[in-house]
């Protein structure tokens, strides 16, 4: 069970921060590492002396350094310290301030500070709009400053430190630390604890997810043999995180939802993480991935990048029937093919809509196409994906909402046509070494890279059909293997 130290800065604040843990002094936490016996210990610096190469900066370096949990930790810090490095989390949060604001029946008629304790507001109203500043500025106490100019919006974001705050936010603050302290304190699953700890972020609600419920439970109980608990994730832990060695995503991955925010968050961490930010950028772009693939000369099919002003040259380079994509397309959606020009026009129209630039593609028509996963740079398992019935791609989407898929062969890597793992191995390297799944199309003129995905598929009999309960074992491997390379 982890230990909670608090660290304050005077002597004086020793006697209410001993009610969350075992109270120390900046000074003392600095200068007498011997002070601590426990080797999980969770840090919580409320020093709020974060300046560089003050005792509670120090405070939170050593706290890394001797292989603790600290909030804030020296990214955090570094960030807050200056407006030019945090400034890039501003037009989110600002989105959600607003909207807390639009919800109010008195709103604000001036410019105001808001200070949050370990995510929670001094004002109630402000609850959504706390939390998020929390999720991404771990740190235990903050003012924001809320400035109007046409709109709402954060003007700065300060550490603050106890004797900051007034009689009644000080209460309010005490209650929080205590909630938070007691909520981290876990009773141990079992008498030996496990040597790392494992998070899946999944979505039970997910149509097609990348792992179904058979494969998920295969993950938690192989972990619990290579000593690593393995436990299931879903949106709403985001502020669990940081309890955690290791995250692994097994849910459909976009720049523009909570998983790519989880990746991040989990990446400043310190945590190793699957799929990790810049693989979900890279793999999640079809603009992306077909620059990358022509600069290094991997086969594809003919592609063009189009927007509204160059429509007519889709038609004269590929010809019809071609295949249209918005960039962030996955799992067939997103995806249309067209035979003429009328067909051209109505999707291009449609799609560029959603993105100021699209994809066109050449046609390949093949009864199935190839998948290889990639894992470390070396390839994992090779599937067949057989196109739906009566349909030209791996899966079909019908009215409200029905999904239909094609069959699926799995083959051993060895017994898999090298020229597909070889390219496949080729054009994952180019996004990094995670984990990938390659897509690929055979034909009388070779082998086609379609489209590198970030987080393949790892179905219960599909994928690990040939490995079987290997194919989890090498995963978890890996992850642990990364935990200790870090």
């Amino acid at each position: 069970m982890a230990a909670h130290v608090i660290v304050v800065d005077e002597k004086a604040d020793l006697e209410w921060a001993g009610s969350a843990g075992t109270a120390l002094t900046a000074r003392d936490f600095v200068t007498s590492p011997e002070r601590l016996q426990g080797k999980k210990q969770r840090v919580v610096n409320l020093s709020g002396e974060y300046a560089y190469l003050d005792f509670g900066y120090y405070t939170s370096l050593l706290a890394e350094a001797r292989g603790y949990k600290v909030v804030p930790n020296v990214a955090v810090m570094t960030l807050l310290a200056r407006k030019s490095l945090y400034a890039p989390e501003l037009p989110e949060l600002n989105s959600i301030l607003r909207k807390d604001i639009e919800k109010m029946a008195d709103k604000p008629r001036a410019a105001f500070t808001l200070t949050i304790c370990f995510g929670k507001p001094t004002d109630s109203r402000f609850t959504r709009f706390a939390r998020a500043v929390f999720d991404r500025f771990r740190c235990p106490l903050l003012r924001a400053e809320i400035e109007y100019d046409e709109r709402w919006s954060v003007d700065a974001l300060k550490p603050a430190a106890p004797r900051d705050l007034s009689p009644g936010e000080f209460d309010m603050f005490l209650h929080a630390l205590e909630a938070y302290t007691r909520a981290d304190w876990q009773t141990p699953k079992q008498k030996t604890p496990p040597r790392y700890s494992l998070g899946i972020l999944y979505n039970p609600g997910e149509q097609l997810p990348p792992s179904d419920a058979d494969a998920l439970k295969k993950f938690v109980t192989i972990g619990g043999t290579l000593d690593i608990e393995v436990e299931l994730l879903e949106r709403k832990d985001f502020l669990r995180i940081e309890e955690y060695d290791a995250l692994f995503i097994r849910e459909t991955t976009s720049v523009s939802d909570h998983t790519y925010r989880f990746s991040k968050k989990a990446e400043r961490e310190g945590l190793v993480v699957i799929d990790d930010p810049n693989s979900i950028i890279r793999c999640t772009n079809k603009v992306y991935l077909a620059e990358r693939l022509a600069a290094n000369k991997l086969p594809a099919p003919r592609t063009l990048i189009i927007d509204r002003g160059n429509l007519s040259d889709a038609e004269r380079a590929l010809g019809y029937p071609m295949v249209l994509k918005i960039p962030d397309s996955s799992f067939s959606r997103g995806i249309v093919k067209v035979e003429n020009e009328e067909q051209l026009l109505e999707h291009c129209k449609k799609l560029l809509q959603r993105s100021d630039v699209i994809i066109a593609q050449e046609f390949m028509f093949t009864e199935y196409d190839w998948r290889v996963g990639v894992l470390n740079r070396q390839p994992l398992f090779v599937c067949q994906y057989k196109m739906a019935p009566r349909h030209w791609q791996v899966v079909r989407h019908g009215e409200g909402g029905r999904v239909t898929e094609g069959g699926c062969k799995t083959l051993a890597v060895a017994d898999a046509p090298k020229d597909v793992v070889e390219t496949a191995v080729k054009a994952a390297n180019l996004m990094g070494d995670s984990l990938y799944g390659v897509d690929l199309k055979q034909n009388e003129r070779g082998v086609f890279v379609i489209e590198v995905n970030d987080n393949p598929n790892i179905d219960r009999g599909t994928e690990d059909a040939v490995l079987k309960d290997e194919l989890y074992q090498i995963v978890l491997k890996d992850f642990i293997r990364r935990i200790e390379a870090r």
